[in-house]
């Protein structure tokens, strides 16, 4: 997994550090070291000597010779989440539309070929995947990859399309390059993207754009049902406008949050008078 940078800068030690902590998931809470070691690719003496740094750091704990993550963690994602200030906006947009509509909701943003989770309000139902902020999916399987790669230059859209996917799932083979790139004009036309059953069996979304105060895509918003329980025609035409005004609405609020006036000063030294 690691050693794969290719920049005169590249830190193969911190690569393979982050590596030791994407091998936890909610299959493998807990792993052993050889367990660790095996997954990240590594040799067991060098996993050892990142877990136990990772551990002195506090992002692991050792237990009854086995290693597991602890909250810290989070720390790591939840600062870019609250760095754009999406998350405090969107929250109860989020709220209120799952209120109305009685489904599922969330917002995901681009990361190379994959969708990455940054906020998420769910209602319990039976559903084939199990989504949770910080899950990633291939983004050509998914209503919101669709939204975000269908706002992307050709030569981004290229360049996206070429990494691989780091999501864990098949490849989907259901779709040729030139009618997905088809697909995506109709989507950046329109608004809005349908993933139906594309991503898993039953599971079916709309999703629409989350802009920024510049007008740029930064962030897809969608509505999930369980197909079994709602056709398409009664997501487009019930949950879509629903999600059309609340995306607008939080794409509004976000412009408003990167507009203030907001200048964070130095803390005075502790001798220095105040006026």
């Amino acid at each position: 997994m690691a050693g794969r940078g290719t920049g005169p800068d590249f830190v193969e030690a911190l690569a393979r550090g982050l590596d030791v902590l994407a091998c936890f998931d909610r299959d493998a809470p807990t792993m052993t070291l050889s367990e660790v070691a095996g997954a990240a690719g590594l040799a067991r003496p060098t996993a050892r000597r990142l877990l136990l740094t990772l551990e002195e750091l506090g992002y692991v704990r050792a237990t009854a010779g086995a290693f597991a993550l602890t909250p810290k963690v989070l720390t790591l994602g939840m600062a870019y989440v609250s760095a754009l200030g999406l998350w405090d906006i969107a929250r109860p947009h989020l709220e209120s539309l799952v209120a109305r509509t009685g489904e599922s909701s969330s917002m995901a943003q681009l990361d190379g070929s994959d969708i990455v989770y940054v906020a998420r309000v769910s209602v319990p139902k039976i559903i084939a995947l199990r989504v949770e902020v910080g899950t990633r999916f291939p983004a050509v399987q998914t209503s919101q990859g669709k939204v975000l790669l269908a706002a992307l230059s050709p030569d981004d859209l290229t360049a996206a399309l070429a990494e691989t996917s780091r999501a864990g799932l098949p490849p989907f083979i259901g779709r040729s390059p030139e009618r997905l790139r088809d697909e995506l004009t109709e989507v950046r036309a329109r608004g809005w993207a349908l993933a139906d059953e594309e991503l898993a069996p039953g599971v079916r979304s709309v999703a629409v754009p989350v802009r920024d105060g510049t007008g740029t895509v930064r962030a897809a918003m969608n509505v999930t049902v369980h197909a079994a329980e709602t056709s398409t025609e009664r997501l487009l035409q019930d949950h879509l406008p629903l999600l059309q005004r609340t995306a607008g609405d939080v794409s509004a609020e976000w412009a408003l949050w990167q507009s203030r006036p907001h200048v964070e000063l130095p803390r005075p030294d502790s001798g220095s008078a105040s006026a």
